[in-house]
């Protein structure tokens, strides 16, 4: 099988993580890739991993895509900006499939939610796929686990690089106002807290912040159970949860950004249960953002809608013997 991809919005660091992924996957071609503002450069002269592609970028427009015929677009473009072009697939292929990376239809019904450690069944041969946000996806399966029990509503506590801020230039990204700071923004109602209670069905409160290193995200969580549970307990309870994903690590020690920085991994640790109150407990998950919470997810995704094995062109020795390395 060979998966025809055409690629709109590569010039963020989302696209920059996903073109090298998809240069690689023995599965995929890519037909075409979108840049009004690089349209006619090549690749490689912006992206690091497409030496001798031969790709260049092409201006594609809602009102040109017939002329990019693919089997599956993927949209990594800013919020709001997808609906254009997801018209002018349905129009012009509506055969073929569609991942978009922003939050444009993560709260709509049609499209399938793209995270595949809980809804593998349903991606498969899914052809409208809204892939997860970063901190959603740590969030999410940081509580997962324990989402059964949960007593009351859950406190998660996100540090992130600034690139999770994207390219354009704002306090969240300026590296002189992060410069021994920690930033916080969005402390209620960000669009990853109702994210995560809607696909829990329950509400969670989430604190964003943005640090000074480039990439990586940190989720500590801090739940009430219904019954109490011991760190042994917990740390049981995690590895069965998690044992069949080669993706996720769970270990005692707390884990850190460091463990899994440029990995398509997650790792979860830290379990810790209150001397006081065997109910509380506080749990910590890291994460690439720009590759599990983003690309990694998408190929994920993508080779799940194609019928491919889940982690097809993805390389997990770098992850597998970094976790090993650090306990």
């Amino acid at each position: 099988m060979s998966i025809k991809v055409v690629v709109i919005g590569a010039r963020g660091y989302t696209g920059s993580e996903l073109l090298p992924l998809l240069h690689q996957h023995p599965g995929c071609e890519i037909a075409a890739v979108a840049s009004s503002s690089a349209a006619g450069e090549p690749i490689s002269d912006h992206v690091a991993g497409m030496e001798n592609s031969g790709l260049r970028f092409t201006d594609i427009r809602p009102v040109n895509l017939a002329d990019f015929p693919a089997d599956l677009y993927i949209l990594a473009l800013a919020n709001g900006q997808a609906g254009e072009y997801v018209t002018a697939i349905e129009r012009n292929y509506s055969h073929a499939a569609i991942i978009d990376m922003s939050a444009d239809y993560r709260f709509d019904e049609q499209w399938s939610y793209g995270q595949p450690e809980r809804f593998a069944d349903k991606l498969i041969g899914a052809r409208r796929i809204a892939n997860p946000g970063c901190y959603a996806t740590g969030a999410q399966l940081a509580l997962l686990p324990v989402a059964a029990q949960l007593a009351a509503i859950p406190t998660v506590f996100g540090v992130s690089g600034y690139s999770g801020a994207g390219k354009t230039p704002s306090r969240k990204n300026d590296p002189e106002v992060l410069r021994n700071n920690l930033l916080p923004y969005s402390l209620a109602d960000h669009v990853h807290e109702r994210e995560v209670s809607r696909q829990f069905g329950r509400d969670i409160r989430f604190m964003p912040h943005v640090a000074s290193f480039f990439r990586g995200i940190n989720l500590t969580v801090s739940a009430e159970l219904q019954v109490p549970t011991t760190e042994a307990e917990l740390l049981g309870d995690y590895r069965q949860a998690y044992k069949d994903f080669d993706l996720i690590k769970v270990q005692a020690e707390i884990p850190e950004v460091t463990q899994v920085r440029g990995t398509h991994g997650v790792i979860i640790g830290g379990f810790t249960v209150s001397k006081h109150d065997p109910h509380h407990i506080v749990v910590v998950c890291v994460l690439d953002n720009l590759l599990k919470g983003a690309a990694t997810q998408a190929i994920q995704n993508m080779n799940l809608a194609f019928g491919l094995p889940i982690n097809t062109g993805l390389a997990l020795s770098g992850f597998v013997s970094q976790v090993k390395a650090n306990g």
